[in-house]
Parts: structure tokens; sequence; C-alpha cells
């Protein structure tokens, strides 16, 4: 019995201790659940009205003039390229021009020992004049026997015989001055000539070499500069826009040496496009002109290519770097007048490098941020460092691109402008 108490009395100090020890742990974890769910809070009043505001730039919305570019990379080409070969057999006696020159159509290049074909001109000469004697003489005969024939001198058979003669002896006449024609013609091209006026290269044959009319190299090449035309392409998709800017009147077009170039290095007009797609590649060419005055493009060059299809008149815009990209698409942080931040979505129409067309939720006037939009939030305070001007009227520096516009910088200003009011 004494026993059975005893054991009774153990079970029950370590049934209290048990119940003890969980009353304990539940106090710990009771406080822990209550500090961690007072953090969201403390949180939420960090970002409210007591916490620092961010420094940020804005801009104001602005209506202008947006033209719609396109760009592309092109090959120079002249507009006219010869490569000026011997038309006969010859040695080759001068040549006449400079390289680099330039030369008018027409004007001697190069001459090739005309000798052989002055021998053969004055041989047709020779032949024709032979011909000619004899005709006169068939002439002649033919008369006589017309007379004697009406009193029945000569027969019928042997007047018809003289008369095919003369006949044939006045085709051999027109045969001789065929070939002296031709012997002239071919005296004529010992004088080689510039079938087009443009630039010279390089003198690929040197004086007194044999040259021949087969010869595949040539003596020079010549290209004509002004104008010159710049081949380039474009995706298939924009075949409709050019033929449409085409159709309203003239496309302007511009040149640069290298792409990004604030001043192209000639202006000029689209010409045509292509008659058929590159199946390969999906693309079209395209051919503009340029009066090249300067001989700023020369051929075989690379240029960046900028042509204007459309302007939008009026339209509301902003700088590219204040379009941001959410789930729900693009939006803008948009100043309010108490120093706070809306987060606006917004309905964009055509983009370029700097700006981006704003068809809906924005009014023209209303400013927002270009800078420090990372770190903001719907409502969040803001201390406006700098208020940049908004974006010129003209012309854009770079095409339409239908990418995704950049995001917005998160470059804090200076230290000392984020205290501004």
């Amino acid at each position: 019995m004494r026993r059975s108490v005893l054991i009774a009395l153990a079970l029950l100090g370590l049934s209290g201790a048990g119940y003890g020890g969980w009353w304990l742990l539940s106090q710990r974890n009771g406080g822990v659940e209550t500090a961690a769910a007072a953090a969201p809070g403390a949180a939420v009043r960090g970002r409210g009205a007591g916490a620092p505001a961010v420094p940020v730039t804005v801009v104001a919305a602005a209506r202008q003039d947006v033209p719609v570019l396109l760009e592309a990379l092109g090959t120079v080409q002249a507009s006219a390229s010869v490569t000026v070969r011997a038309q006969v057999d010859g040695q080759l006696l001068e040549v006449l021009f400079r390289e680099g020159q330039e030369v008018r159509q027409g004007e001697v290049l190069a001459r090739i020992d005309p000798r052989l074909h002055q021998a053969a001109l004055d041989q047709a000469l020779a032949k024709k004049a032979q011909d000619e004697a004899l005709l006169a003489n068939a002439r002649l005969d033919l008369e006589r026997y017309t007379r004697l024939a009406r009193n029945d001198g000569v027969s019928r058979q042997q007047q018809d015989t003289q008369r095919a003669l003369v006949a044939q002896l006045e085709a051999q006449v027109a045969a001789d001055q065929a070939a002296i024609d031709t012997a002239r013609t071919q005296l004529s091209f010992t004088a080689i000539r510039a079938p087009i006026e443009g630039r010279v290269g390089l003198r690929l044959v040197d004086p007194g070499n044999l040259v021949r009319a087969g010869d595949a190299t040539g003596i020079v090449t010549i290209a004509r500069l002004r104008p010159i035309h710049v081949v380039f392409t474009l995706p298939q998709q924009e075949i409709g826009r050019v033929l449409a800017a085409m159709e309203r009147g003239p496309v302007p077009v511009e040149a640069r040496l290298r792409a990004g170039e604030d001043a192209p290095v000639a202006r000029g007009v689209l010409l045509t496009l292509d008659n058929q797609v590159d199946p390969a590649t999906g693309t079209i060419r395209l051919k503009a002109e340029f009066a090249n005055e300067d001989g700023r493009l020369w051929p075989g060059a690379f240029v960046a290519v900028r042509l204007r299809i459309e302007t939008l008149d009026d339209v509301t815009t902003v700088p590219l770097v204040a379009v941001q990209r959410g789930p729900d698409g693009p939006y803008a942080f948009v100043l309010r007048p108490d120093r706070t931040v809306e987060q606006r979505p917004l309905e964009l129409g055509v983009q370029t490098g700097t700006v981006a067309v704003v068809t809906r939720g924005l009014q023209p006037g209303e400013r927002v941020v270009t800078s420090g939009a990372l770190r903001l939030n719907d409502g969040a305070r803001v201390a406006v460092a700098a208020e940049e001007p908004a974006p010129p009227g003209g012309e854009p520096p770079a095409a339409p691109r239908r990418g995704r516009p950049r995001q917005a910088a998160d470059a804090a200003p200076p230290r000392a402008a984020a205290s501004a009011p």
C-alpha cells in the first residue's frame, strides 16, 4: 500500500513538470509570433509618411510632332559602273588618264596601235573602187544592149544577162561599203574612249602590253559617283508602310557612316523597291539616291540608312526612360502635387530610340519620373532633385523600335540634390 502511494505521487510530479514546460514554451512562441506579426506593420509605417523621400528626376509630358523612322544597314553603289576593255586586238601604245581622275563621256583614255586596222580600211576602200569601175562598165554595156535590142541587134537573153550583171555589181559595191564601215569602226576602236562620265580607278594594264578584245581584266574601271545609290534591306512587314509613304510623296532618306551619329553625311530620296522578297531572309531590297556633291559616299562602303515614312502630328510624348514594364503592361510614375507618385498604366503608340508616344493615360504637362523609378511604389514620397527639359520636338536620333523599352535607370542623384524639397 505504501509503495502504491509513492508511485502515484511520483507520476503526479512528472505530469506537473511537463505541463509547466509546455506553458513556458507556449509563452515563448507566442512572444515570437507577436513580434513577427508586428513586423509588417512596422515596415508599412517605415514606407509611409515617416519614411525618407526618394530622390528622383522628372520631366513633363509634351505635345510634339514625332517622325516615324526606319533604320537599316546599306551598301553604297555607284549609279553606273563600267569596266573599260579593248574592242580590237593590238599593242597598247599610250594611256592618257591619271588614276583617280574625273573624266567626261567620250574622252580618250588610251590608244592602241592603229596601223593594221588602217590597212584594212584602205583595202576595203580599194576593193570598192574596183567594183565601182566594173559596175560603171556593166551599166554602159546594158545601155548598148538595150538600144540594139530595139532593132533586134541582140537577143533578149543577152540583155537580161547584162542587166543581172549590173545588179550583181551593185550588190558588190554595197558589200564593199559595209566592209569599209566595219574597217572604219574597228579603226576608231583603237582610240579607247570613256563610255560614261565618272571617276577612273587604278590602271590595270600598262602601255606596251598586247591587249585583246576578249580580255576579262580590262584597262580601267569608271564609276559614276554623282549621283550615287545606296541599297539596303527592310523586313517584308514594312512593305505596306513604305509604299504608302511613296504614294504620299518623296520619301526622305539619310545616310550616316556610323550608326548613332547625330548629323547625316548625305540626304537623298527613296527611288524604288525590288520586285520580290528574298524568301531566305524575309527581307526586301530598296534603293535610295543621293546627290553626293561633296563625295562623302564611296562605292562599296557600309552606311546606316534612316528613312522617314510618316510624321505623327501633335502627339503626347514622354522620354522612353520614363516608361516601366510590369505584369499588366507599361506604366509610369506620375508626380502628384503633394510630392507623392502615382503608378499609372499607359497605352503606348510609336516608340523611338528616345521617346514614346502615349495614346492614353497621360496628359501634356503632367510630370513623370525618369530616374529613381525602381525604388518607388504607388504613393511613395519623392524629392525632386532635378527637372529635365522636355524631349525636343524635332527628329529623334534613333529609329522606331518594336522591342521592349529600356527600364529607367536607378541611379540616385547626388546627396546634396537629394535634400531639395
